[in-house]
């Protein structure tokens, strides 16, 4: 009866230790999802947060654009698109215009060492950019004296640099008309102001706010557009430069090319 007892014993111990094991995995398992659940929540709760300060802030300049009178507003906003895609469409030429002059250099000393000046020509026709352009108009009058040809490549490298520096001047035209459009703005939004007072006959906030405002806002758009266009102006500028270098120093090493070949 003992051993009866025993063996009942043991297994309900054991039972009980089975079932235990059982209901701590499922409380186990239920944690995370829990966990995970509420992870999840605070995540969809940051990015409806997210969205709607983005869209709080787009409604928000918007709505400051409007209050600004489109009247002087848009005449800003035109000077900084125009100014944008001008500053656009240089930094992509002036990207494709850049070339690795010393592989240039070496690929026309080669060239000229198989086949003579017309194939250091070749290579640089096949090359884009203002340095090979530059080359290939010296090397072309390579038969009338090396004199003949640094003139032509000091020549030709002021007409490259001019066509690398085109529309730079309508880019400064709209860094200084943005500000300019908006001072204009504030003049006639305190002129509004004043107008209002003498017609009320009285000076208040209400009265002037209106005014104020739209003075204020132009001025600060207008300022926000002429720094943005700065940047990306003196990008360009600083772009220039260094191809403008890169052209200088590789016209040097062109003219010692031309007359290392000339002495053979």
């Amino acid at each position: 009866m003992k051993k009866v007892f025993a063996i009942f014993s043991i297994v309900a111990l054991f039972t009980l230790g089975i079932s235990v094991n059982v209901a701590a995995q499922d409380s186990a398992a239920v944690a995370p999802t829990a966990d995970s659940v509420q992870a999840d929540t605070t995540t969809a709760t940051a990015a409806e947060t997210t969205a709607t300060e983005e869209v709080s802030m787009h409604k928000a300049l918007k709505q400051k654009f409007i209050e600004g009178d489109a009247m002087w507003m848009t005449p800003v906003a035109f000077a900084l698109i125009l100014g944008l895609a001008l500053s656009i469409e240089r930094i992509i030429y002036l990207s494709l215009s850049s070339t690795n002059t010393k592989k240039l250099l070496e690929s026309i000393d080669e060239a000229w060492d198989k086949g003579g000046v017309v194939a250091a020509m070749e290579v640089c026709r096949n090359t884009r950019g203002p340095v090979a352009s530059i080359f290939y108009q010296g090397l072309s009058r390579y038969d009338e004296g090396i004199d003949v040809v640094e003139k032509s490549v000091a020549s030709y490298g002021g007409v490259q640099l001019g066509l690398l520096e085109k529309n730079l001047t309508w880019i400064s035209l709209f860094i200084a008309l943005a500000p300019s459009l908006g001072f204009l703005g504030t003049v006639i939004g305190m002129i509004q102001a004043f107008d209002k007072i003498q017609q009320v006959g009285d000076i208040s906030a209400t009265v002037v706010a209106g005014g104020i405002k739209v003075a204020l806002l132009t001025t600060v758009f207008g300022l926000i557009v002429a720094m943005i266009l700065q940047v990306f102006y003196n990008y360009i500028l600083t772009i220039i430069e260094s191809l403008t270098s890169d052209m200088e120093d590789s016209s040097i090493s062109l003219l010692d090319i031309i007359v290392k070949h000339s002495k053979k």
